[in-house]
Order: C-alpha cells, then sequence, then structure tokens
C-alpha cells in the first residue's frame, strides 16, 4: 500500500472511532515519524525487531520524552491494531515511568499583574475568562455566545479533553467584562474570533501571553495552561473542596486534580515547624 493511501485509510478509521482533531493530528505525526523510520533504513517487511530498534532509536537519539513516547507508541499500534489488522509480535504497553513533575502556578499578585497589562478588550477578555473559569486554550477558542448562561452564572463547555461536556464557574465581575467586549467586538458565533471571522487563532494566544507575560515582568516559564494550573492552585489555597476543582476542570479521575495540592501553599502555611518549640 502506498504511503498517501495508508493516511488516507489511517486518518478515516481515526475519525470513524470519533477521535478528536487534535488527537488525529498527533496520532497522525506518529505515523508519519514511523513511516519515515521505515524508509530511510529501506525495512520492507516489518518485523518486531525493527519495532523495538525504532522505539528505541526515537527515545536515545531524537530524546524524545514521556509524552512523545506515549503517542508514538498509540500511533503505531492503532496502524496495526485497527488498520492492517495484521498479527506482529510485540507488545506496544511497554510501561514507562512517568516523570514526576509539578505545574508551575502564578501567584494571585503575578496574575493580577498580569492581566492589568492589557489595554486591548477582547485580549483581556480572554486572558481573564482562561483564569477565572480554570479553561484550557481550546476550549476557550470552541466557546460559542450561547455558551455564556447568564442565568445561572455557568459557562458550558463542549466535548472538550475525552469528548466530555462540563460547566465553569462564569464570575460576575468576568461577566461585565464580556458584557463590555461583546458591546464593541460585536461577535457573531463564537465568543472570540478573528478579524476575518471564525474560531480566534491559538498562535495569536500563544504570542500574546509571552509579550504580557514580559509586559508583566513574570520570570516563569508561563504559559496559557499556567492560568488553568493557578485557578485550581488558588481554589484549594482558598479552601475549596478538590471534589469540586476536579468538576469545574473536567478531570476523570481525582489523582489528576491532585498535583495541585504539591503546590498550594494553604496547608504549608498551617504547618508549624519544629523548631518553634525549642527555645533559641
Amino acid at each position: 500500500m502506498k504511503k498517501s493511501e495508508l493516511l488516507v485509510k489511517y486518518k478515516h478509521q481515526l475519525t470513524l472511532k470519533n477521535f478528536s482533531e487534535s488527537t488525529i493530528r498527533a496520532y497522525t505525526n506518529g505515523l508519519h515519524l514511523f513511516l519515515n523510520y521505515l524508509n530511510e533504513n529501506n525495512i520492507k517487511k516489518v518485523n518486531s525487531e525493527h519495532l523495538s530498534q525504532f522505539f528505541y532509536e526515537s527515545k536515545k537519539a531524537n530524546d524524545y520524552g514521556y509524552s512523545m513516547m506515549k503517542q508514538l507508541l498509540a500511533s503505531v499500534k492503532f496502524l496495526y491494531h485497527e488498520v492492517l489488522k495484521e498479527p506482529i509480535d510485540f507488545d506496544f504497553n511497554i510501561k514507562m515511568k512517568k516523570p514526576s513533575t509539578i505545574p508551575e502556578v502564578l501567584s494571585v499578585e503575578e496574575v493580577q499583574r498580569f492581566l492589568n497589562t492589557f489595554t486591548n478588550l477582547k485580549h483581556k477578555s480572554i486572558f481573564t475568562l482562561c483564569y477565572s473559569a480554570g479553561l484550557r486554550v481550546g476550549e476557550i477558542l470552541n466557546l460559542k455566545i450561547s455558551d455564556i448562561d447568564s442565568n445561572r452564572m455557568q459557562i458550558r463547555i463542549h466535548q472538550a479533553k475525552g469528548k466530555k461536556d462540563r460547566y465553569s464557574l462564569l464570575s460576575p465581575k468576568v461577566l461585565v467584562l464580556l458584557r463590555q467586549y461583546a458591546t464593541e467586538y460585536n461577535p457573531k458565533e463564537y465568543l472570540f474570533e478573528g478579524q476575518n471571522g471564525g474560531k480566534y487563532s491559538s498562535a495569536s494566544i500563544q504570542n500574546l501571553m509571552r509579550k504580557h507575560r514580559k509586559l508583566a515582568n513574570i520570570k516563569k516559564r508561563a504559559t496559557p495552561h499556567t492560568l488553568r494550573h493557578s485557578f485550581a492552585t488558588h481554589l484549594l489555597d482558598s479552601g475549596t473542596d478538590i471534589r469540586f476543582i476536579q468538576e469545574l476542570l473536567g478531570h476523570k479521575h481525582i489523582s489528576t486534580t491532585q498535583i495541585y495540592t504539591h503546590v498550594t501553599t494553604r496547608s504549608v502555611k498551617e504547618i508549624q515547624s519544629p523548631i518553634e518549640n525549642l527555645q533559641l
């Protein structure tokens, strides 16, 4: 089968399985890497040794991290199990040790400083909403005007990560800002639209984040997703039950939300050092 034909069939099967557009892009990227490896090494008939060597070289030579390796494994596994349906003596379920990391979080003062650097009403609305509701960039871009429920003071997020709908908070303060923005920009369908209509650009949001992070003199490597991390951490700091935060963030497992317990200052402040019991 030609490469072009295989890619068409691969994407077709991913679509039938109801994978999201972002997942389809990630899987297709992994397939491209695998097919290029076969071509460069002139491999016509793939066996388990070829697969093992491909993943080994991806890790060692290209220094791919945990997420990229998981993506590659999933991409090639889907190719053999769901598209080619060819038996191959290889265990794709390689158990890799996941690196233990904690999210970068801005302080309340840093978030305020960052948001106050915006003079453009649309840009300020985007990032204020991102922080105030704990939204991902993709969720911000997909928001429609009808998703803002001012009666129930909620924001509906359609088919987010994991193909799930959920609700998040609509702050009264943010609602005032959004109404000012809507009056000035008059969006037609999506809450935030580009100059020619349609969804706003993800690249524009990333560029604005870098620009205004510098304007706010924030040294941390903050991204738009950092605002989501900060939202969750600040809720924990204020005593919000972690199960409510799990619902607001749309996490399937509570263990995912518990990562924020490692960065919250609330519990640490309540702990007294044993040195306080000493007479110095």
